[in-house]
């Protein structure tokens, strides 16, 4: 007897793909489940949603968790285990991508465990699987029935000849100046991550703009799958605020919380506020009271929101005394690394990041092990937040989620600058070291990433800076904030960051904590960022504007050459030994690709100008009437066998050693003797006949 599944599938077009979402099939058992298909990529999205939700949470339960799967592609795993382990770098900014938009989505005060799981099961190269997946995020959290106040969708979208492309192929993007992922509800956006070509901000705003208008379509599809196959929505509310506690919160917090927030020094501002915390909680949350402090931390959070937004919306002055549009103060310096090849500090107010450039070989790059194909990354940004920047202690571990997604904006950023592999033929490690944070380390990370380039001398086509945005918005009521501070993120509604060059912007990403925002509130954003941006990038180019013109004494030289194909294994020898036996005597180190393109890397330029010559030697034909130096080989009783260019030997017969007569070769030669030879002829069985009689000769032992 078959089992009968209850299957429930919808189908719409979106872009140039036909995308089917279908449930009732698949992991039955999870709260809800979606396969969402689209061209010949299938990724199963889960959702578990747990009605645990407990007030005295401090934080919302949340995990998204997207994986790959390399048998989706037909491939095995590479490495030893031959099974896939740690999520990849592409893997947790994919999980970040999903729980960006669906975070604020769900309902306020539920604290209720829920984990999305997407995973890869069948690729198509011409896919990416990023927008199936967060399409099934939100499918399968609607059907659910957890408190979730979607569906949203998300678009991907390109821009060429003026023209903007939505979900373009992967083959597509490369041709295209702008690759931008949006996602939001049916009536705003809520997500934005793009890198592009120094776009304007009206290009941009219009890429947002047109993308959410496209995505339309995938939530009606959603809309109409919850409506056959989704389960009942819980009968769960958002515990109401216990007025008489808040009342006498805020009697005993307000004024010192108000009296805190004119601090401006961060260290001496988070101080005060704990004391405010600490002095409440004491004298409220006594054993006769019953009052606890899961109830009252909540409350002073809440007080701390009004006041700080309430503020700003009055025109008053901001935590640290800034104006809506003033930038902190900004200190740049370069080559403070003496022994690294580029180098920046920049300091913006008390955000502070050490940024460090790297130059390399092309055995430096790093290898990407992916379901479609093996591939080498040339440009490689790290971005490294230690628990001290922000006075606190903690485990030292590798990079979490969030470090990963820094990176990779500041990477987006600069991307569009960098020279290709012709231009410049070093691999390029950037690794920013955040000192101090307060608000946007990552935009900090850019702006000192362009700079330590250019001090290394990477020829980067304009300076790039970044600045991040906050907005405070109360009804109608709403305020751009540049240059935000760690609490106005905390407690403000958007976090927008902007980053590019004089010409335009090459990255872009927003995060709304609210239901999202809309056109008029973008644009005014874009236009006060570029304001903020222009004034960064006249700071940096007063210390440096270009790259510099030389490397560090300490970077490799990278010198290029071309040899014929059929020569690539003279040089390589076998089992490598010829390679080898160049870079262990001359010191550099060589990368050898198909076309027969070699790059000697070395910092020592002899060492370089040695190893080519040894390269040219073993790769050069011998040409009749050339002279050539050439050592003795092998004394046989008719003459003697010199090499000549590396490994090539030809035959000096006894009547060309001298012009007199002798009888005995090694009357006049020894193995290892060096002389001068002159190529007389080359037969059809490639043996060379060569004369010294025909060449003066230095003075050399007998």
């Amino acid at each position: 007897m078959n089992i009968v599944f209850n299957k429930v599938s919808k189908t719409f077009q979106f872009g140039d793909h036909s995308v089917t979402i279908e449930t009732g099939g698949i992991a039955r058992q999870a709260t809800g489940s979606v396969m969402v298909t689209m061209g010949d990529t299938m990724v199963l999205v889960t959702a578990v949603a747990k009605n645990d939700s407990d007030p005295s949470r401090s934080f919302f339960p949340l995990t998204v968790n997207y994986q790959e799967r390399f048998y989706s592609a037909g491939k095995i795993p590479g490495g030893f285990l031959k099974r896939e382990g740690r999520p990849s770098e592409r893997e947790t900014l994919t999980s970040r991508l999903i729980d960006r938009p669906i975070r604020p989505l769900f309902a306020d005060g539920f604290m209720g465990t829920v984990q999305v799981v997407a995973t890869v099961m069948s690729f198509d190269p011409t896919v990416s699987p990023d927008i199936p997946a967060l399409i099934g995020a939100s499918a399968a959290l609607a059907l659910s029935g957890a408190p979730f106040q979607g569906p949203i969708a998300a678009a991907r979208v390109g821009y060429k000849d003026g023209q903007y492309l939505l979900n373009p192929s992967v083959e597509a993007l490369e041709a295209s100046e702008l690759e931008m992922v949006v996602a939001g509800t049916d009536s705003a956006v809520l997500m934005v991550e793009s890198e592009a070509q120094s776009l304007s901000e009206d290009v941009m705003l219009g890429a947002v703009m047109f993308g959410h208008e496209q995505m339309q379509v995938v939530i009606e599809a959603i809309k109409a799958l919850v409506e056959e196959g989704g389960k009942a929505k819980w009968d769960w509310q958002s515990p109401e605020v216990d007025a008489d506690l808040l009342a006498k919160v805020t009697d005993l917090a307000k004024a010192p919380l108000i009296d805190a927030y004119q601090i401006k020094e961060k260290v001496a501002r988070v101080e005060k506020l704990s004391a405010v915390q600490s002095h409440t909680i004491e004298t409220l949350c006594t054993e006769e009271s019953g009052i606890t402090a899961d109830s009252v931390s909540p409350l002073l959070k809440k007080l701390e929101k009004e006041i700080v937004r309430g503020a700003i919306l009055r025109g008053e002055s901001r935590i640290d005394g800034r104006d809506t549009k003033t930038v902190r103060p900004i200190t740049v310096e370069v080559g403070v690394l003496p022994r690294v090849h580029g180098s920046a500090l920049f300091t913006r107010g008390e955000t502070q990041a050490i940024v460090a450039t790297t130059l390399g070989s092309g055995r430096d790059a790093q290898l990407l092990d992916a379901p479609e194909q093996e591939a080498k990354d040339y440009f490689m940004l790290h971005y490294n937040f230690p628990p001290y920047s922000v006075g606190e202690t903690g485990m030292m571990a590798s990079p979490k989620r969030r470090e990963i997604g820094h990176g990779r904006l500041a990477r987006r950023a600069l991307e569009a600058v960098l020279p290709n592999q012709e231009e410049f033929p070093y691999v390029v490690r950037v690794v920013s070291e955040i000192t101090e944070s307060n608000g946007s380390s990552s935009m900090a990370s850019v702006c000192g990433a362009s700079l330590a380039m250019m001090d290394a001398g990477v020829t980067t086509k304009a300076p790039v800076a970044g600045i991040a945005m906050g907005l405070i918005k109360e009804g109608s009521e709403f305020a751009v904030l540049s240059d935000i501070l760690g609490d106005e993120d905390h407690l403000g509604d958007m976090d927008f960051k902007v980053a590019g060059t004089a010409d335009g912007v090459t990255a872009l990403q927003m995060d709304i904590k609210i239901s999202g925002i809309t056109k008029e509130i973008m644009d005014a954003a874009l236009i006060q960022a570029k304001e903020a941006r222009l004034h960064i990038l006249g700071i940096m180019n007063e210390v440096i504007s270009s790259p510099r013109s030389d490397l560090s004494d300490f970077a490799p030289r990278i010198y290029t050459l071309k040899i014929p194909v059929d020569k690539i294994r003279d040089v390589i020898g076998k089992g490598g030994s010829v390679i080898r036996s160049i870079t262990e005597e001359t010191g550099v180190t060589m990368d050898i690709d198909d076309d027969g393109t070699i790059k000697i890397a070395a910092v020592d330029g002899k060492a370089a100008a040695a190893a080519q010559q040894r390269i040219e030697d073993i790769t050069a034909e011998v040409e009749v009437g050339t002279i050539y130096d050439g050592k003795v080989v092998k004394i046989t009783d008719f003459g003697a066998f010199v090499s000549v260019l590396a490994d090539k030997q030809g035959l000096v017969h006894i009547s060309q050693i001298a012009h007199e007569r002798i009888d005995r070769v090694t009357d006049v030669l020894q193995e290892g003797q060096e002389v001068k030879v002159k190529v007389l002829e080359i037969d059809k069985l490639g043996r060379v006949r060569l004369s010294m009689k025909e060449v003066e000769q230095d003075a050399n032992p007998a």
